[in-house]
């Protein structure tokens, strides 16, 4: 059987393009995608590749080209027994693969689309929203086609297993998303926290910064990039127990994980959420928020800490300050069992019997 994996685009470290690579490398499938920037990490596999090469650096444009890109072109899908596809504009692609198998791994129904599309569009100057709404207008319908249209969806969590039947009336099968148990591993215990949430307004790690400005005997390394850099740097830029890495590589990122005190992960209603996982299987506890997928991943007083969604500065402090590194240490074992649910041979063996039935 000919199998092969199309994902949106590799560019940053992302988990949808992470899981991707795992899928194609451990179902020695064929890769192929909108864009990639170079030698990046994710793309060392020895398959045939194919490279749309639609990449553009203007928001919305960059969007529209990769959704043309996805409904026009993969005529190379022909050759293919079963496709998976992952993100939000490989879905379109599906019409040029109507003799086989095709299977949807959803992360998430596009966010601007339906569950915060308010949000989306308050984030845009005024005179720039009516060319999101016009790019939504062009790729709801398509996509939303395109999900009828597949044979299997596949999803990473309840969280989103319950979104895609509330906005597409369709059910899906969850698998958890792989996490990597031999490279997050514990090291030490160092005398930071760790924040390993992009930076993006929806990841609200300003109001980490906040806690920690509150609390300068308490040092937080910030490990992470994304459009909210300059300004989260400014909102700590005279605290000198406040520290920035921006994107780090792999082994960098693991040996931060592997020797804090816990880690810090406070996103809005989270799709899944990879780096609790990641900091579970190097032994350290999570302050989290209680919603979306950490509720199905980190056990509340025994592998982390869940804050109410209100998510108030003073709770936040409140956690960090009952987190000491003592008892952080009193949860590592059941931090390490806990990732292990999460293995990457476990996710393969699941998708396995979903491409071969």
């Amino acid at each position: 059987m000919k199998l092969i994996v199309l994902h949106d685009y590799f560019e940053s470290l992302e988990g949808g393009g992470r899981l991707s690579s795992i899928l194609a490398e451990g179902l020695s499938a064929d890769l192929g995608y909108g864009f990639a920037r170079a030698k990046h990490p994710f793309l060392n596999s020895l398959h045939p590749q194919y490279n749309l090469n639609v990449y553009s650096a203007i928001p919305l444009w960059r969007q529209f080209k990769l959704a043309h890109a996805f409904f026009n072109r993969p005529t190379f899908l022909k050759n293919y027994d079963t496709v998976i596809y992952s993100g939000f504009y490989t879905p379109l692609a599906v019409r040029h693969h109507q003799g086989g198998r095709n299977i949807l791994y959803c992360h998430t129904p596009p966010r601007f689309i339906y569950d915060q599309r308010d949000f989306y569009l308050k984030q845009l100057p005024f005179l720039f929203r009516p060319a999101l709404q016009a790019f939504i207008k062009y790729l709801q319908p398509r996509y939303e086609n395109a999900i009828a249209q597949m044979d299997t969806l596949v999803t990473n969590s309840e969280n989103v297993r319950q979104r895609i039947q509330y906005y597409l009336d369709q059910d899906a099968i969850v698998i958890y998303p792989p996490c990597d148990t031999a490279r997050f591993i514990w090291q030490g215990q160092n005398d930071y926290y760790l924040s390993m949430g992009r930076l993006d307004p929806l990841k609200r790690v300003d109001l980490i910064i906040q806690a920690f400005l509150k609390m300068p005997n308490k040092r937080l390394i910030v490990t992470s990039g994304g459009e909210e850099l300059k300004r989260l740097q400014k909102l700590a830029q005279n605290a000198a127990h406040i520290q920035f890495t921006n994107w780090i590589d792999d082994a960098q990122l693991a040996a931060l994980v592997g020797n804090a005190i816990a880690t810090l992960y406070l996103p809005k209603d989270e799709d899944f959420g990879m780096s609790p996982l990641e900091s579970m299987a190097a032994g350290k506890p999570v302050i989290g928020v209680a919603e979306g997928g950490l509720l199905e991943t980190v056990i509340s007083e025994k592998t982390g800490i869940l804050l109410e969604p209100s998510l108030e500065i003073e709770a936040i402090c409140q956690a960090v300050e009952t987190m000491t590194p003592q008892r952080a240490l009193t949860m590592r074992r059941d931090c390490e069992k806990q990732a292990q649910r999460f293995r990457t041979n476990v996710f393969l063996e699941k998708m396995h019997q979903i491409v071969n039935p």
